[in-house]
């Protein structure tokens, strides 16, 4: 078998990465992700420049892995977190939610491996033409930013890499070692998982949060705000509102109204499951208890490796 090419890209020994997550990527679950072989990464889009500079030096204090850090590009102080990761010297960034030729060719200049987050081919192409190492095909299952498309990830995944040379990571609806195979059988290196990694134990959302979704059932979730940032949303009574608002036939001012300021942090960091937006996938219908991340990172593993031994004797 040949070299895993993101293995070999990042340093890390299982292609498993920790999505990062608004308010629930801090270093405390990328350290644990990184300990465990995988890559954990820190999530910029809910930090203030010094608060993010601050988890970069707590986990690289952590571990002696590498980890990295997701830049959301529409962040409004995106140069400052573009100068805290140079000046901290990051190994490998992960960006989304923008136009990747804005930074990746001065994150490159200065060694940093760059990774950016696609939903359709059309990006993921473009992606390649600015100079990413790789891609994270992201589909529709996701939580979090999403894809207007709704392409699944059974879909997304072979049409991406089919079309680029650069190493494509599956995303969306990841959170088993089952899911892992079928990406690798579609194309996929690595995998990037978000929902899973929610409920555990070193994730910084809310305790009360992750009860919640960690007793979500199938069809808890939906993706909507389509005409803002398109995220998949768990239902609670913020949810109703949204829908009420959709039924009245409200617009755009309408709902950047409605959403305001600071719901995700006060529903997934402070916990307030009735005002707050709860962003997570469709995957977690599957997992019903919080774990330590470095068991969610050898289960993964562990049951990939199972399924890979194993469908030779249900094939043949």
């Amino acid at each position: 078998m040949s070299a895993n090419r993101i293995c070999s890209l990042f340093g890390i020994d299982v292609p498993i990465i920790q999505a990062g997550m608004i308010w629930c990527s801090g270093w405390e679950l990328a350290s644990a992700v990184s300990r465990a072989g995988g890559l954990g990464i820190i999530g910029a889009g809910s930090m203030y420049p010094d608060v993010l500079r601050t988890h970069i030096q707590k986990c690289r204090s952590a571990t002696d892995r590498p980890f990295a850090v997701n830049i959301p590009l529409l962040y409004p102080d995106i140069d400052q977190h573009v100068q805290t990761i140079i000046e901290e010297k990051v190994p490998i960034v992960f960006s989304s939610a923008g136009n990747p030729r804005t930074w990746t060719e001065t994150l490159k200049k200065e060694g940093i491996r760059v990774v950016h987050v696609v939903s359709n081919r059309k990006f993921a192409l473009k992606a390649e033409e600015a100079g990413v190492d790789a891609v994270v095909a992201e589909g529709f299952e996701a939580g979090g930013h999403n894809g207007r498309e709704e392409t699944t990830t059974l879909v997304l995944i072979p049409l991406i890499a089919d079309e680029v040379s650069v190493p494509v990571i599956a995303a969306g609806g990841i959170g088993s070692g089952r899911a892992m195979a079928a990406a690798f059988a579609l194309g996929a290196e690595a995998v990037q998982v978000g929902s899973r990694f929610v409920v555990s134990e070193e994730s910084s959302a809310h305790r009360a949060f992750k009860e919640l979704v960690a007793g979500a059932e199938e069809g808890d979730t939906l993706l909507t705000l389509k005409e803002l940032t398109p995220v998949r949303l768990l239902k609670n009574p913020f949810f109703k509102e949204v829908m009420a608002a959709y039924s009245r036939g409200a617009e755009r001012d309408e709902l950047l109204t409605l959403l305001g300021r600071g719901r995700a942090k006060k529903g997934m960091f402070e916990g307030d499951l009735k005002e707050g937006e709860l962003e997570i996938g469709q995957v977690s219908a599957q997992f019903k208890k919080i774990h330590k991340a470095e068991e969610i990172v050898a289960e993964i593993w562990s049951e990939f490796n199972e399924v890979r031994r194993s469908l030779g004797d249900v094939l043949y």
